[in-house]
């Protein structure tokens, strides 16, 4: 048998469904490019309600229209509006990042919006664990999973690894109103780290803190970003 003949046509309808049911929208939507046949299998309806469920459970109120079609198009529209949203929150902060700093109000805010916004898991994962965004963002999106959506650990962790980005680190620097001779405090941590509480939780509970009388200053950087000594530096204050 030629290779030729091991085409999309040689499968079993189901065989095939199968195959396209395992994959996430992306890699659907790409498979879907192959070839007409594969196109025609990954805009069916049963698996774009699925993967609709999945990511946007509480939307599953479409049900009540049994006529109902078109939920790749369905999905393709949320996607977009929380895409929309998402890139409202990394805006802000890129913009009130611009000179290296990013206030305590800002940070918590940008956190706030998400959760506002009803921002889900798959959403933050998809939008905001990206290696390609600055750190900072990373960090937000890992934060409001792990305290806001209260995300299990071990979900954000793989999301983490498979966004590439569990090995991105930062450093938190802060110093207590009270603290009047001790100096500043240091942290530095992975994305990793964060998630399994090796730092016994205290960077987030820091950065949560940054907006409160209790603390007079919070810097978190990327030492990794930049060449040399010169690093991007987050001041919360």
């Amino acid at each position: 048998m030629s290779q030729s003949d091991y085409s999309y046509s040689s499968l079993p309808k189901e065989i095939s469904l199968k195959i396209a049911s395992s994959l996430e929208a992306p890699a659907l939507s790409s498979l879907a490019c192959c070839s007409r046949d594969w196109q025609e299998i990954c805009v069916s309806d049963c698996l774009w309600k699925s993967l609709l469920k999945e990511r946007w459970p509480l939307l599953c109120g479409a049900d009540k229209d049994p006529n109902f079609k078109d939920w790749r198009g369905f999905y393709v529209k949320q996607h977009e509006e929380q895409k929309r949203q998402a890139e409202s929150v990394i805006n802000l902060v890129e913009q009130r990042s611009l000179f290296g700093s990013l206030n305590a109000v800002d940070y918590l805010h940008a956190i706030s919006c998400l959760e506002r916004m009803q921002i889900g898991f798959r959403d933050v994962q998809m939008l905001l664990l990206k290696p390609k965004l600055n750190v900072l963002l990373n960090l937000i999106g890992l934060h409001y999973c792990l305290n806001n959506l209260q995300v299990p650990a071990f979900h954000i962790t793989e999301a983490l690894w498979s966004g590439k980005i569990a090995d991105r680190q930062v450093c938190v620097k802060w110093r207590s109103t009270y603290n009047f001779r001790g100096g500043d405090q240091s942290r530095c941590v992975y994305l990793k780290d964060l998630v399994k509480g090796e730092d016994d939780g205290e960077v987030l509970t820091v950065l949560e803190r940054g907006a409160t009388y209790e603390l007079s200053r919070v810097q978190v950087s990327d030492p990794f970003s930049g060449s040399g000594d010169e690093h991007e530096l987050i001041t919360i204050i």
